[in-house]
């Protein structure tokens, strides 16, 4: 008989990936494997610049939370929560709620179709941003429009008294705080 219904378990923000190994140790070293149909951490790949460099790191989606399809009893449910960087279940505080099916399909369809890396800093239309790179380091611009899919920004300079578009990477400008 199949009992496996989704829950959300809330982590330490960072820790998702932790826990998800945590709760796969934890029914493979107690020989219940069939209790956990599958647990996933959704993702979303960004684009983070050091040192000038282009760098793709991982993100997760949901931070704070797992979900475990799981054919969950006391037991189980008590195992998982005392883990380390484990909050809670999701749902009354004696009863984990199951996830609806519309919520879960949702958060599985982000994982099986990962769209392409974001930056990790979005700038906006109009935000003030300092070039710190290339040929025109040191000046400032408004942003016109930023493409997100080529990593560009669009912005004016003010260069000898006039405005000037220049199309210039995410990574040579910073924002002005």
């Amino acid at each position: 008989m199949n009992n496996h219904k989704w829950y959300a378990i809330q982590t330490y923000a960072g820790s998702e990936m932790a826990v998800k190994r945590a709760i796969e140790n934890l029914v493979k070293d107690n020989g219940i494997e069939e209790q956990l149909k599958k647990i996933v951490v959704p993702t979303e790949d960004v684009i983070e610049f050091k040192n000038g460099k282009e760098k793709i790191s991982e993100r997760s989606l949901y931070s704070g939370y797992v979900f475990a399809c799981l054919d969950l009893n006391t037991e189980l449910w008590h195992r998982i929560q005392s883990l380390p960087k484990v909050g809670r279940f999701i749902g009354e505080s004696k009863k984990p709620t199951p996830l609806n099916e519309k919520d879960i399909d949702l958060i599985l369809e982000k994982v099986h179709h990962k769209a392409a890396p974001k930056p990790k800093i979005a700038f906006d239309e109009g935000e003030n941003v300092r070039i710190i790179e290339g040929p025109f380091a040191n000046f400032t611009g408004i942003v016109e429009e930023y493409d997100m899919v080529r990593g560009l920004l669009k912005l004016n300079v003010s260069i000898f008294g006039r405005s000037t578009p220049v199309e210039i990477l995410y990574s040579q400008v910073e924002k002005i705080i």
